[in-house]
């Protein structure tokens, strides 16, 4: 078999097993109705019924700012030729995710030595299309594969423009990629334009540049170099820039106010924002179930005690000051100014006693918790398997499949880390590193911590741990050519 034909063979099969997966996704565990699904398509519909960015509130045609477009659009054009379905818009999700599979290919070549680019570029498209994480929430209406892609794209292109500015000589001369046709300005300022529109998409994007911000600075920190810095950092900017203007322009004319995202709490226009019942949960919420049962209950319907974890109390006496908030909210099943100030309250006062909790312990395990978690909140699987005896006991079937979804994001989670280690000295690493961490970082921040939220840095992660597959001869020849490189000037 000729080496062209493998190769045909290697991508024809992966393509043809990814297709396979997510339509199976598709056709086994449809989720039509997940917490934002209905908001999307409702502005979906309304983009096209009455050519307007707006919702039903209060019986009246409101326009919104709450999400940003760029998925209501992406429904709104499926809709607009092949009518209001789900099942058109899952495959349509599932050809885009196809399309992220091809580009964590190309991320993975960018990195890899040229004796080992085609074998780690096979590795990573086998990575990405068997992945099930992914591949699950293209049967899901949410924003996570459109994203996904964006996310995908905007990193190949910042790669390269890495490439093209010969960070790093010598790692580059000794991996033997080589630069795009390019200009390097062009490629920092179309990096940007992918990020803006990925920012359309979700609005937490932007984060995406402070990677290759980071970088950049740490290699140009010298004063001779600040002027390729402030080009660089201004081409990301205006590229960010551009796909965003149009967005802020509509909702400074419709809403009166400079909005270039989305609220940060999603929040409609006047309406109360409960930041000291946050505030509150940061102190303690940190597992994706306290979210399901605490913080989306939240203005709407009831909040048991019984669903708070004993982590919220410090006391007796605090429990029972929860308590007694909860009461008087469950009574009317909306936090007011007056209860919310008192969430505030217990928030200063157990940050004050314990501020390592808040800032560091919570923040980690919930950083762990979206990370390596089952990922099964869109599956009909339990997820849980501790104790080993009583959910085994339960259903033998769930456990197994569930232990078996948990090992799989460790074992993607290690390549990762040992791929990137590999090839620590490649400034286009250290960019998808440092991506990872800051997103990372941000999610533990919000009031909703979801595990799909770290989706995003999964192209990062398939394309790291595809360098596992390097071959050992041009690692030790990529470590030779490295320690015995003169400094250049």
């Amino acid at each position: 078999m000729t080496a062209s034909t493998k190769m045909r063979a290697h991508v024809t099969g992966a393509v043809l097993a990814a297709f396979a997966i997510r339509l199976f996704f598709i056709w086994r565990f449809p989720f039509s109705d997940a917490g934002d699904t209905p908001l999307y398509q409702a502005l979906a519909h309304n983009m096209l019924a009455h050519g307007t960015y707006a919702i039903d509130v209060f019986g009246k045609l409101t326009p919104v700012d709450i999400r940003t477009p760029g998925y209501p659009a992406f429904l709104a054009a499926i809709y607009a030729v092949f009518g209001e379905s789900t099942r058109v818009v899952m495959v349509a999700q599932a050809a885009v995710d196809l399309l992220t599979c091809v580009i964590v290919a190309a991320m993975a070549a960018v990195i890899a030595p040229r004796e080992s680019r085609r074998r780690v570029a096979f590795a990573a498209l086998w990575l990405a299309a068997i992945c099930p994480f992914t591949a699950n929430y293209t049967a899901v209406l949410l924003t996570e594969p459109l994203a996904t892609f964006l996310t995908a794209l905007a990193l190949l292109v910042l790669m390269e423009a890495m490439r093209g500015e010969n960070l790093g000589d010598r790692y580059e001369a000794a991996a033997g990629n080589p630069s795009s046709e390019l200009k390097p300005g062009m490629r920092w300022l179309l990096g940007g334009i992918v990020t803006g529109f990925g920012a359309l998409t979700r609005p937490e994007g932007p984060l995406l540049l402070a990677g290759p911000a980071i970088v950049l600075l740490g290699y140009w920190w010298r004063p001779e170099n600040w002027p390729k810095l402030a080009r660089a950092g201004a081409l990301m900017g205006l590229g960010l820039i551009l796909p965003l203007a149009p967005w802020a322009a509509r909702n400074w004319q419709t809403l009166h106010r400079v909005q270039f995202l989305a609220p940060p709490y999603s929040e409609l226009p006047d309406e109360y924002t409960p930041h000291g019942f946050f505030s509150w949960e940061k102190t303690w919420l940190w597992r994706f179930r306290d979210v399901f049962q605490v913080s989306w209950n939240l203005n709407g319907d009831r909040i048991e005690m019984d669903d708070i974890p004993a982590s919220a109390f410090d006391s007796p006496a605090e429990l029972a000051r929860v308590a007694k908030l909860l009461a008087q909210y469950n009574e009317a099943k909306d936090m007011s100014a007056d209860i919310d100030r008192q969430f505030a309250e217990l928030a200063r006062e157990r940050t004050a006693r314990y501020p390592l909790r808040t800032y560091l312990e919570v923040p980690l395990l919930r950083g762990l918790a979206m990370w390596f978690t089952p990922r099964v909140e869109m599956l009909p699987l339990s997820g849980k398997f501790w104790p080993i005896g009583y959910w085994w006991e339960d259903s033998p079937s769930q456990y197994c499949y569930s232990f078996t979804l948990f090992m799989m994001g460790i074992a993607y989670g290690v390549m990762a880390l040992f791929g990137a280690w590999r090839c620590r000295k490649d400034p286009a690493v250290l960019m998808l590193v440092a991506f990872i961490i800051i997103r990372t970082a941000f999610l533990t921040t919000i009031e909703t911590p979801e595990p799909r939220y770290v989706l995003e840095c999964f192209p990062a992660v398939f394309a790291l741990g595809a360098q596992l597959w390097m071959k050992r001869s041009a690692d030790a020849n990529l470590y030779r050519r490295e320690t015995n490189a003169q400094p250049t000037a």
